[in-house]
């Protein structure tokens, strides 16, 4: 694999530093949309595919998921071999979205946004987003069980908002040769065919109940990667080009450093892996040195004055989790120093008393909060959230299986923008808080502060 294409692990490529620079000034750079009809069509494999075949040719590329979500990401930050960075016109707003990609403009040679669900599903969707900032769009629409439909399905898509750029659709799963020109038979003029990716299972990413299984725990991934661009390469028809788009960034006010001095524990794992590029950026522009550690590895607690535990799958590492005693006092002993911690989601299941997994089998867990959580077969909560901390408005997401026992009384619960039933609890025990919404940092950089400061 060539450099270009492996993701760093240190001094990584910050947008929110670029962002920082405060140039304000308009920088075009090829870019491109990829969404669907619906999930499952093939996103996430296309949008690697493309990065990861300019990022071995050189090319510096830069790829962005839109709206909540941390399992994509991970595969595309591998193949593109930067930091994927989250667009959510909710959680972080217009100003902080069109920011990141006029700072990714100025030193990409290309641009890939990937949509989530199909192209108008969700308030806001990705049409909203593409619209917003002027992206052509190109739908991938899986073609294993159309014909002639194929096309009626994307002059719907390219029809239903006229004021989208379309840049054309990808026929995805086809059958052979003879499928691939029956599909481009329906379509007009404007709306060519870009590319036809045949069938085949190999080229297919395991699942989870989250989503696709995290790309650290992939042995092969670069192998498929490869793969997908070698695919990708063959089915992109002649006479493609991608768009240049014009992207100007709008001044924002720098946050105070008001963690300066200050250093943040961040477990950071296949158990605990769920993190904004965005909430890191925004650490360190408040001035806080970041040391990450691996619960699930068996680390102790590094020298700190604050913890934060993210999200991810403490139910599938829970042994190491429970085997960690040392780790647990060290928390329990943060927490009575009047330290602050943090946990979201999986961070939060793992400092319960009694966490069991969705085979039945029920693991000690840290104890710093009271209380015990089960992991069911079925999706307990989902939806973007608004929530009230005593040091002001944060906004982030809820997703998760797991429902929550706990004798704490909440200090806050959140609102759902959509009016969904998701209004996920927010609990304080000491210095200790924790919730099932994944924060997104960037939305109260203030409110941040003053909890990791205090």
């Amino acid at each position: 694999m060539s450099p270009a294409a492996r993701p760093p692990e240190g001094g990584e490529p910050s947008l929110g530093e670029a962002a920082a620079e405060r140039r304000v000034g308009p920088h075009a750079c090829p870019a491109l949309f990829i969404s669907a009809p619906s999930s499952g069509a093939g996103k996430t494999s296309l949008t690697a595919a493309i990065a990861r075949s300019h990022a071995r040719r050189g090319r510096r590329v830069r790829v962005f998921k839109t709206g909540p979500d941390f399992l994509d990401p991970g595969i595309l930050a591998r193949a593109a071999g930067t930091p994927v960075y989250q667009l959510d016109l909710f959680m972080g707003g217009v100003a902080h979205c069109r920011n990141l990609l006029a700072a990714a403009a100025r030193t990409a040679d290309l641009i890939l946004v990937e949509g989530v669900m199909g192209l108008f599903d969700g308030n806001p969707s990705s049409a909203d987003l593409a619209a917003a900032f002027g992206l052509p769009v190109v739908c991938v629409i899986d073609a294993s069980a159309m014909a002639q439909t194929f096309a009626a399905v994307a002059t719907g898509l390219q029809r239903f908002r006229p004021a989208l750029r379309h840049a054309g659709v990808i026929a995805n799963r086809i059958g052979g040769p003879a499928h691939g020109r029956m599909l481009a038979a329906g379509l007009p003029d404007d709306l060519p065919l870009i590319a036809t990716l045949p069938r085949d299972a190999d080229l297919a990413l395991p699942e989870r109940h989250l989503g696709l299984v995290q790309a650290q725990e992939l042995p092969d991934l670069d192998a498929r990667l490869d793969a997908w661009a070698d695919a990708w390469e063959r089915a992109l028809q002649p006479g493609f080009a991608f768009q240049p788009v014009t992207f100007t960034a709008e001044a924002e006010s720098v946050p105070a450093r008001r963690l300066a001095g200050r250093r943040i524990a961040i477990a950071r794992d296949a158990a605990f892996g769920f993190i904004y590029a965005a909430n890191l950026d925004t650490l360190r522009a408040l001035g806080a040195e970041l040391a990450f550690f691996s619960p699930a590895g068996g680390d102790r607690l590094p020298v700190c004055d604050a913890v934060w535990l993210p999200g991810g799958y403490p139910e599938l590492h829970a042994e190491a989790l429970s085997a960690n005693a040392t780790l647990s006092a060290a928390l329990r002993s943060h927490v009575a120093a009047g330290k602050p911690l943090l946990a979201e989601c999986g961070g939060m299941l793992a400092l319960l008393d009694e966490l069991t997994d969705a085979e039945g089998r029920s693991h000690r867990m840290a104890g710093l909060l009271p209380g015990s959580a089960r992991v069911q077969q079925r999706l307990a909560a989902l939806g973007l959230q608004a929530l009230d901390w005593p040091e002001g408005l944060l906004r982030g997401h809820s997703y998760h299986y797991s429902t929550l026992q706990t004798p704490l009384a909440p200090i806050a619960r959140a609102s759902n923008p959509n009016g969904g039933s998701t209004a996920e609890a927010l609990y304080q025990q000491g210095s200790l808080r924790a919730s099932y919404v994944h924060h997104y940092f960037p939305s109260n950089p203030e409110a941040v502060a003053a909890f990791f400061g205090s």
